[in-house]
């Protein structure tokens, strides 16, 4: 099924139009002024660079774990109840490489000509290099870089990394070396256990409490186990856990507890460290919400469901869908990627909605729903092409 490139073809022939475009779009539905979203505009064209200016009559440039269609940029929108949604652009500047080493150099390169820019350090990132950056990487990415946008055309910028580029065995010692080395020698043996690290996150630049953050897959998730998924003091309860996964499974039909759980793609924890003792200081638990919905309107009507829960109008989100794509939520899946709640000390929970470019590919509506798996219990989706990182 094509994407929404080929549909606006006739006005949006390359990459960097299609997704500019999307991006302006979406400063109008996050309440950020036009000069600010031109300056924007241009920042991600440059970062994608000669990618920017590829044809969307050509495949992807590469492939890449950023999304289901190898589109290297994703949009989020994280909402609070008062107040316009603060809207991120993830994107990797590196996805034109011929190589997963210059992937991230070209990634690097990036980081550092933005904090030339808007004057911030990247020490923290330059103390992690050897780890995440080797000669000889592996793994599924290299470097990706997440930009806040605000008025007045200066973002918020974090940037992440892959734990297995030494090698998958060593993931979890490179996570524990690299917060050794930022100060934060209690944080690993905190970490709820789970089936992997898929990325480490840092925040540069002007940040209030700069974070350093630890993803952690959950394989097979309960409902009923969530709420040993938190290691933040005074963070959400258990009721509030299993109902957010309760309502984006679509499993708040009074399904069984042991019947509960998330056994096609993986459900992503990530903690936030912000001092180097005690625990984390942040949790969020994502929810790939495209595994478990026959198509995109299911979706935004278990997120509409969420949103309304947490006090905010759910018609925000449609206008964001509709500045993405102009096709109907159920003519596809994966529109909606994924679904997060979201919580910091002294601060309400936000909800994160994680919105696919869709720039060459629309995954088909499946019938049946995902949540009816075959008898012998083995289907699944893949797991690789998703972030839910922002």
């Amino acid at each position: 099924m094509s994407g929404p490139g080929a549909v606006e073809a006739r006005a949006t022939t390359t990459l960097g139009g299609l997704v500019t475009g999307q991006l302006l779009r979406l400063c109008q539905v996050a309440g950020i002024d036009e000069a600010a979203a031109e300056t924007y505009a241009r920042v991600l064209t440059d970062a994608l660079a000669g990618v920017a200016e590829r044809s969307l009559d050509l495949p992807p440039p590469a492939w890449t774990f950023l999304s289901d269609d190898s589109t290297p940029v994703e949009f989020s929108l994280s909402f609070l109840p008062d107040g316009p949604p603060a809207l991120r652009v993830l994107l990797e500047p590196g996805s034109g490489a011929g190589s997963l080493r210059d992937n991230g150099r070209a990634g690097l390169a990036v980081v550092r000509s933005m904090a030339d820019r808007w004057g911030f350090d990247t020490g923290q990132l330059d103390l992690l290099e050897d780890l995440f950056l080797p000669d000889d990487p592996e793994g599924p990415l290299a470097l990706w870089i997440a930009l806040e946008l605000r008025p007045g055309g200066v973002p918020k910028v974090k940037v992440y990394l892959n734990p297995a580029a030494r090698g998958a065995d060593r993931a979890a010692g490179t996570v524990r070396e690299a917060l050794d080395r930022l100060g934060h020698r209690e944080a690993y043996d905190t970490l709820p256990p789970g089936d992997g690290h898929p990325f480490l996150a840092l925040d540069l630049g002007d940040w209030q409490a700069p974070r350093v953050k630890v993803y952690v897959t959950h394989r097979d998730l309960r409902v009923s186990d969530a709420g040993g998924l938190s290691r933040m003091g005074n963070g959400p309860d258990t009721e509030l856990l299993e109902g957010f996964l309760r309502q984006t499974g679509g499993y708040d039909d009074g399904t069984p507890g042991p019947e509960a759980r998330f056994d096609r793609r993986p459900v992503l924890t990530c903690h936030s460290f912000t001092r180097t003792t005690g625990g984390p200081t942040g949790f969020t638990l994502h929810v790939p919400i495209r595994g478990y919905v026959p198509h995109d309107g299911v979706a935004l009507d278990r997120t509409a469901a969420v949103l309304a829960r947490h006090g905010v109008d759910p018609a925000v989100l449609e206008r964001a869908l509709a500045a993405v794509t102009p096709r109907a939520p159920r003519d596809g899946r994966g529109l909606l990627a994924y679904v997060a709640l979201a919580h910091e000390q002294g601060r309400p929970p936000r909800v994160t909605t994680y919105i696919s470019s869709e720039a060459y590919e629309v995954l088909p509506p499946v019938s049946p729903p995902p949540l009816q798996r075959a008898a012998s219990g083995t289907a699944r989706e893949p797991v690789p092409g998703t972030s839910a990182i922002s």
